[in-house]
C-alpha cells in the first residue's frame, strides 16, 4: 500500500492553525483542488465528523469522490481519518499538529492509499503517487497559506 508522508511549518500559534482546519466546510473556498465538500454526519462534541469531498485532478480534467470519517482529538490537536466510501480502494491517515514556538506550528500529514486499476503498470501507479502527493501538498500549503495571512 503507498505511504505519503508531508510536513509543513507555519508561522501562526497552533491554535490558530488547528482550528482552520477543524473548520472543514470552509475549505472550497481556499483549496483550488477542492470542487465541494459537505458534512453528512457531525456527533453531539463535534469530535467526529462523516464528510464527503469531490477533489479536482485538473491535469486531467478528473473529478474524484469520497466519503471519510474524521476523529479529531482536541487535547492532542489531531486528526484520524479513513475513507468510508469513494473512487479509491482505501484511504487512511492522519493530521497532526505540533506547537514548535507559541507563533510557529508544525503540520504533519500522513496518508496511506491503494488505487488499483486492473491492468495499470507501474508508470501509471508512479503517476497516481505523484498526484496524490502533489495534493496532499497543496493541502498543507493551503492550510499554511490560510493560517499566515
Amino acid at each position: 500500500m503507498p505511504h505519503i508522508e508531508q510536513s509543513v511549518e507555519i508561522n501562526a500559534p497552533i491554535e490558530k492553525v488547528y482550528a482552520i482546519a477543524r473548520d472543514v466546510e470552509a475549505f472550497p473556498q481556499f483549496m483550488n483542488d477542492l470542487e465541494s465538500l459537505a458534512v453528512l454526519e457531525r456527533n453531539a462534541d463535534n469530535s467526529r465528523t462523516l464528510t464527503t469531498w469531490v477533489g479536482l485532478i485538473r491535469q486531467f480534467k478528473m473529478k474524484i469522490r469520497w466519503t471519510q470519517e474524521d476523529v479529531w482529538n482536541d487535547a492532542a490537536h489531531r486528526d484520524d481519518f479513513q475513507m468510508t466510501q469513494g473512487d479509491m480502494d482505501s484511504m487512511s491517515g492522519y493530521w497532526q499538529f505540533t506547537a514548535i514556538t507559541p507563533t510557529t506550528t508544525r503540520f504533519e500529514s500522513s496518508v496511506n492509499y491503494e488505487y488499483d486499476v486492473p491492468l495499470v503498470g507501474p508508470m501509471i501507479k508512479t503517476l497516481i503517487k505523484k498526484l496524490m502527493t502533489d495534493n496532499l501538498q497543496s493541502t498543507l500549503d493551503s492550510i499554511k497559506n490560510k493560517a499566515e495571512e
